[in-house]
């Protein structure tokens, strides 16, 4: 065994990934190069606002593919009670919260590998959705997490509801 066949920095975003996390409950979808060089690395389908539900089966789900992570990066205006960290198996990762959006979502795996997914919003159409993750997962896609929505209907609002 070699330390750069485990090493986590060896690791990468697995070709074609399109993983169901819970049946039910989200859909994360990752970049199918090992490039890296769009804008996002994939995208997350959650299906409600509660993180303390939704956090767990992303992590758990970005764990088997990429390795023990050590930050998620959340804009806490768009999540329900934001914890300060989620314990994964015998890990903890730490939760923080950043001006990011409610359209992104940061993951940091070991010091310096970041990864930027796009939050698909939860009551988002099936059709509209798939778009948005497909785009976001497009090798060297340039178009950032709020455009991609923008362009798929995926952020938009139904006619007739006030903005909440």
């Amino acid at each position: 065994m070699t330390g750069s066949d485990t090493s986590p920095a060896a690791r990468h975003l697995p070709s074609g990934a399109h993983h169901a996390v819970r049946p039910g409950s989200a859909l994360l979808r990752l970049e199918t190069t090992a490039s890296r060089e769009g804008v996002l690395d994939g995208a997350w389908w959650p299906r409600s606002r509660d993180i303390g539900a939704e956090l767990p089966a992303l992590v758990n789900a970005l764990t088997e593919h990429l390795g023990p992570l050590t930050r998620v990066g959340l804009d806490a205006t768009a999540w329900e009670e934001l914890p300060t960290r989620i314990v994964v198996g015998d890990h903890v990762v730490h939760v923080d919260s950043f001006p990011v959006g409610d359209d992104t979502v940061l993951i940091t795996r070991g010091d310096r590998d970041h990864f930027s997914l796009l939050v698909v919003p939860p009551d988002t159409p099936p059709e509209a959705a798939r778009a948005a993750m497909a785009q976001s997962v497009s090798a060297g896609n340039l178009s950032e997490a709020e455009q991609i929505l923008i362009d798929t209907a995926s952020g938009a609002k139904p006619s007739g509801r006030p903005p909440s």
